[in-house]
């Protein structure tokens, strides 16, 4: 297996099923983010929330036009590269291939999978109910409903966003279209409370379908909570009693403060909270 150490790097790697720690110069992931990838919780020595995650990447492949590899060749090759880790990270990258220069992909593409691992940052395991402080971005959505909700390659919005800080006590900033409308934080997906409802932006222009995001639309409605997908705007935000936001490392983050704003804690649905983090980081 081979190891990559350092700040940041993976523990471990997989490429095509096989240790390695080298890519081709002529791979399209390099070259377009002609690709796509999965970033999925480890608990108890096990991949949280893996079919919402085969779900997702089966979408994009789809949707990109590359051939989906085997689920069960994932699941036991992710299985290889957590051997003896019962907490972390893993990431799942499929890029086509690859390529010569130009758009047009190859005929027959050959899709490379690679898998790796990382152990869970302080950040990751801090105490999640204390809620966490959240900024506006001035990076702006690309709007595409043919990318809209997978999980490609082509993460540029949310870097440019995320360089908009480095102060270490913010931990997120909130995204918008051009027009003004809420799509997501620049990792996680946002939810608004106004003291009965919840509401959430839709993602069929951009943004992420989560997959919290889609265990909170099931556990809210298991639990009598209404949830609209709806167009949001900073007027929502300024009008909403609480918000969180939901990825598949985090869970949960409930927001204490945007923007200066304080937020009562107190004031959301904890009942939905406590289930929603629990089943988040919760294997299978």
């Amino acid at each position: 297996m081979a190891t990559t150490p350092g700040i940041g790097a993976p523990s471990r790697v997989l490429i095509d099923g096989r240790p390695g720690d080298r890519l081709s110069i002529l791979d399209r992931a390099l070259h377009y983010g002609d690709g796509l990838f999965e970033t999925i919780r480890l608990a108890a020595g096990y991949p949280c929330q893996w079919q919402r995650h085969m779900d997702r990447l089966i979408l994009g492949a789809e949707r990109l036009g590359i051939d989906m590899p085997d689920t069960a060749l994932l699941a036991a090759e992710a299985a290889e590269v957590t051997w003896g880790q019962r907490e972390g990270i893993l990431k799942l990258i499929l890029s086509r291939g690859e390529g010569g220069r130009g758009y047009a992909p190859p005929v027959p593409a050959v899709p490379r999978r690679l898998f790796l691992t990382y152990p869970l940052s302080s950040a990751q395991g801090r105490d999640w109910r204390q809620g966490v402080a959240v900024r506006y971005c001035q990076t702006p959505v690309s709007i595409n409903p043919v990318l809209a909700g997978i999980k490609h390659l082509n993460r540029l919005d949310s870097v440019l966003a995320r360089a908009e800080w480095n102060d270490p006590s913010v931990a997120e900033g909130l995204m918008f279209e051009s027009t003004g409308e809420l799509v997501s934080g620049t990792m996680t997906n946002v939810f608004l409370w106004d003291g009965r409802c919840l509401m959430t932006p839709p993602v069929d222009r951009g943004g992420i379908a989560g997959t919290v995001r889609g265990l909170t639309l099931e556990l809210a409605a298991r639990l009598g909570i209404d949830c609209l997908v709806t167009r949001l705007d900073r007027a929502a935000l300024d009008q909403a009693r609480g918000l969180f936001l939901t990825n598949s490392i985090v869970g949960v983050w409930p927001v204490r403060e945007l923007g200066g704003r304080r937020f009562d804690l107190a004031q959301l649905p904890w009942n939905l909270l406590d289930r929603l983090y629990q089943a988040a980081c919760t294997p299978g």
